[in-house]
């Protein structure tokens, strides 16, 4: 790789809730430390602080010793766009970002304000300037960042529903941006791209636990998005690996999976997973207690781009799989489990233009 070569390494949630922090890392360290950016996103506010919001948070802010897993994968940019990042208000969530700040690390997707949610993160390496943004779809009322009110950058869908005529039928469900998020978002994008050689969009969005479905306001969402500037989406939250897209020659990960992550909120109930399962058409993973997202939870993926001053050069993903004691391994080419993750990115992306080619231990994605 040339010096004007720059490799980005980019993952999906981080926020492990479980000691000790210091475990997580040990088996994928050596495998961050290979790239020269490392982008996750953040799922919880880290606080000591904070008012649980009307709508019950499952889960306390964690403790802001434990943001020591940021640092500990060398992660320099996070995003903190998350649908849990507003459970414990305003507080958690400024606590979180000065957090981060203060370990080093850029922060986006949330801010003091709309202006600050909404402004790019600038890195730049080896003469490559490279800028990310990041907006939350997922989002509860009253959450999003205003003028003059801390929040989530907000990139909201609308839905409705169409009725079968056959009585029993679920309904079909159809999203679509709003208009004035969208707008904003491409806004946001072109500004950036005037200043960068290379756009990453981070998204927290679409549909959790159900590996195949993609909603139908996302593919609208990265086809504007690549439109308006945006060379790469890096997708998460639906705590499962999902399609990858290639649209006009540009690579969109719908969802990276889970990369470092533990929760309690179903707490070992076996009414609450019986229901859990029923209303996801999931099964959650008796091997994995700490991770009841469901079986393929523990599949995962590390995007790799190489940037350049003339854009993206190449994309490829690292087949992850997380242990029982949720430390994310690089798989190898040679490994039945590689080829195991590797059929069923094949699956998940089924109806959505891609192909792949193994490269040593890396899947190539390029336009079909």
């Amino acid at each position: 790789m040339t010096n004007n070569q720059v490799t980005l390494f980019g993952v999906g949630d981080v926020s492990p809730i479980h000691e000790p922090i210091g475990a997580y890392s040990a088996l994928i360290r050596s495998t961050l430390a290979a790239a020269d950016i490392r982008f996750c996103a953040a799922e919880r506010p880290y606080s000591d602080r904070g008012t649980a919001q009307p709508w019950g948070a499952a889960e306390k802010p964690v403790s802001p010793s434990m943001a020591s897993i940021f640092t500990d994968c060398g992660f320099d940019v996070v995003s903190v766009a998350s649908n849990h990042t507003m459970d414990w208000g305003a507080e958690a969530l400024l606590d979180t970002i000065h957090i981060l700040r203060k370990r080093g690390i850029k922060v986006i997707g949330a801010g003091e304000d709309l202006e600050e949610a909404c402004q790019p993160a600038f890195v730049e390496c080896k003469g490559v300037k490279t800028a990310f943004l990041s907006f939350c779809s997922v989002i509860r009322e009253g959450c999003e960042a205003g003028s003059n009110k801390p929040g989530i950058a907000p990139l909201r869908a609308h839905s409705r529903y169409e009725s079968n005529y056959q009585p029993g039928v679920p309904p079909r469900i159809i999203t679509v941006p709003y208009e004035d998020d969208l707008a904003a978002m491409k806004k946001h994008i072109a500004s950036a791209k005037q200043k960068s050689d290379v756009v990453v969009l981070s998204l927290h969005w679409g549909v959790p636990f159900i590996p195949r479905l993609i909603a139908s306001y996302q593919p609208i969402v990265a086809e504007a998005a690549f439109a308006a500037g945006a060379d790469i989406i890096l997708g998460h939250h639906a705590h499962v690996p999902k399609a990858v897209g290639v649209y006009s020659g540009k690579v969109c990960f719908y969802s990276l999976g889970n990369f470092i992550i533990t929760s309690n909120f179903l707490g070992g109930d076996p009414l609450k997973i019986s229901a859990f399962e029923q209303e996801n058409g999931i099964k959650i993973d008796p091997d994995y207690p700490l991770l009841p997202y469901g079986q393929d939870a523990k599949r995962s993926l590390i995007s790799k781009a190489v940037l350049s001053r003339k854009g993206i050069e190449r994309v490829s993903f690292l087949p992850l799989l997380l242990d029982k004691q949720i430390r994310p391994e690089q798989l190898r080419s040679d490994d039945a489990r590689f080829r195991d993750n590797l059929e069923f990115m094949e699956w998940v992306s089924e109806y959505f233009p891609h192909k792949f080619a193994i490269d040593g231990d890396e899947v190539v994605v390029s336009p079909p």
